[in-house]
């Protein structure tokens, strides 16, 4: 362990997470030399590849990929030690948050959140930036939002979550829809067509997998809808079936619009809801009670989910 420091450790952990000389080289600002210099300097310290070739590309050696949680750790934990600051006088501050998020998410906690953080902290904005195609963790890394809300599992293994609730999908149709006139069986629910949502356009999910593997069934999608809220006070006029959490349930009149909701006859996959961040902003006094604001509001507003 001759010339090793701790400094070496984040060079360490950044070559495990992106697989990558020169991608680890951009996110640490060195030089793609420098960086293969570093890596050098870990094979020789741990006794190790660290990264090894695959393809055309790099990958992480057992070794490395088995010791990524207690590197990633010890990183964090060397600057607590140096980062622990007391919370300032937030009455005296003007924060901007930039938070990404769903539209079923903005509509449940966003304005509960910008009046609770106002409470504490009346000169504070709030920005919901809306969700995209490209991965959830890239604007976390590149700083350009403060938190992510949502439940994909496209997450890096740096960043952090915390689990806000957890939540299930239910069946949503027009009062009298013939589907409800006898239990829902998955041939019954086979019958009619369904409108998906999806912000990426992709028609089937959960549903679908236990249909065809368990059932040998097949639903038919007419129509694929970027968001939750773009059909549901159409639903009235149709006999098209909409896939929705339970979340909605929670923010939707459906008795004064004429809906109903029921439940599949088998069970899918629970949905995590979670808010995520990168490592940097752990130990940020500020950013700390962002986080625990939004927690404290978000299981509120989720009261009576699964959380």
């Amino acid at each position: 362990m001759q010339n090793y420091d701790l400094h070496l450790l984040r060079y360490l952990q950044v070559l495990i997470e992106e697989e990558s000389v020169s991608a680890a080289a951009r996110r640490m600002k060195v030089s793609e030399p420098a960086m293969s210099r570093h890596l050098a300097k870990l094979r020789i310290v741990f006794s190790d590849p660290i990264l090894v070739q695959s393809g055309r590309q790099m990958t992480a050696s057992s070794f490395a990929s088995g010791i990524l949680d207690r590197v990633q750790t010890l990183v964090r934990q060397a600057d607590a030690l140096v980062e622990i600051r007391e919370l300032p006088d937030l009455k005296n501050l003007e924060p901007v948050f930039t938070i990404r998020a769903n539209d079923l998410i903005i509509a449940a906690i966003g304005l509960p959140l910008l009046k609770a953080l106002r409470e504490d902290c009346p000169k504070c904005h709030v920005i919901f930036a809306p969700e995209i195609d490209d991965p959830a963790s890239d604007p976390l890394r590149g700083n350009s939002i403060d938190l992510y809300i949502g439940a994909t599992d496209n997450m890096k293994p740096e960043i952090r979550r915390q689990t806000l609730c957890r939540d299930r999908m239910h069946g949503l149709v027009r009062k009298g829809h013939p589907i409800l006139s006898a239990p829902i069986t998955p041939e019954s629910m086979v019958r009619y067509e369904y409108i998906s949502i999806s912000r990426r356009g992709r028609a089937r999910g959960p549903i679908d997998t236990v249909l065809n593997d368990r059932y040998h069934l097949t639903r038919r999608i007419a129509m694929v809808v970027p968001n939750y809220y773009a059909m549901i006070e159409s639903m009235k006029d149709t006999d098209l079936v909409l896939v929705l959490p339970g979340l909605v349930l929670t923010q939707v009149s459906f008795d004064e619009l004429g809906l109903a909701i029921f439940d599949f006859p088998f069970s899918l996959p629970r949905i995590e809801a979670f808010q995520a961040w990168h490592p940097r902003s752990d130990t940020d006094p500020v950013h700390r009670w962002l986080r625990e604001t939004l927690f404290r509001v978000a299981r509120k507003c989720f009261d009576g989910i699964d959380i």
